[in-house]
């Protein structure tokens, strides 16, 4: 009774992790570039009454064993990163990726970081940045004064036009051959990890590197779908419920065996 005591503890452990998830999830629905976080559960330690193919004499074994789990726990949240759907804004510097890939940019410290936020600003030296002011790197040059005009190819060639001058640089995407592993830096921000492999750098619409193209005026916004984290919080909130009942029934159990009498 113990034993099921901790293990249905151990589930209640896990589904209040699953709804934090889900609820951040839900909380980040509307934002630009949000990719949803999915919880991934094991099984804990078994505990071995018998063994599996012991000897039960006459050179006889035993088929199957004797193994009782100790609940489960939490051992990964892992960013799903598929698409969002394109949402058209008409704005000249917002740029959305369809497909995969990243936008490169340096943080203060001199580090880069990775972000599909393709809402992009200038400062007021005509640089290319994100709305904290990070500067994005690989090839964004900045908009020179007075420019009246800016146009984003699907591949990232990019023309400015100022007073009959025409400007043109070509900007490039980062890729990753794991990006699940990246890390999260909220800010819509994520960092290169041992996990996620070294940034791979190409010409967006390289299929080679897999990366996808560059829609100007238009934002990706967010991958959350409400109705299946609804449905999802739902199961955690039944599961909790069912966990909470284990530990409900262990203790009424061991209320009974200890008001037994001889």
């Amino acid at each position: 009774m113990l034993r099921a005591l901790y293990s249905s503890a151990a589930g209640m452990e896990s589904q209040q992790v699953n709804l934090d998830i889900i609820a951040n999830n839900l909380a980040n629905v509307n934002t630009t570039g949000y990719k949803k976080t999915k919880a991934e559960f094991q099984d804990l330690l078994y505990q071995t009454e018998r063994a599996a193919g012991a000897q039960a004499g006459q050179s006889n074994l035993v088929p199957t064993g004797i193994q009782i789990g100790h609940g489960s726990q939490l051992i990964s949240t892992s960013k799903v990163f598929t698409t969002g759907e394109l949402s058209q804004t008409g704005e000249k510097l917002d740029v959305a990726i369809q497909g995969q890939g990243f936008f490169e940019v340096q943080m203060p410290d001199g580090t880069l970081a990775y972000t599909r936020d393709g809402a992009l600003k200038t400062d007021n030296t005509g640089r290319i940045t994100t709305n904290d002011g990070l500067p994005l790197q690989n090839g964004f040059q900045p908009i020179p004064p007075g420019t009246t005009s800016v146009t984003i190819s699907p591949t990232g060639q990019v023309t400015t036009q100022s007073a009959g001058n025409l400007q043109n640089f070509q900007v490039q995407l980062v890729q990753f051959t794991n990006p699940a592993g990246l890390e999260s830096l909220g800010r819509n921000l994520y960092r290169e990890t041992l996990a996620s492999g070294p940034p791979q750098i190409g010409t967006p619409g390289d299929q080679a590197l897999g990366l996808g193209t560059l829609q100007q005026g238009y934002l990706e916004m967010s991958n959350v779908k409400v109705v299946e984290e609804m449905v999802n919080m739902i199961m955690a909130q039944r599961a909790y419920e069912v966990n909470a009942k284990g530990v409900q029934a262990a203790d009424e159990m061991m209320a009974m065996s200890n008001n037994l009498r001889r």
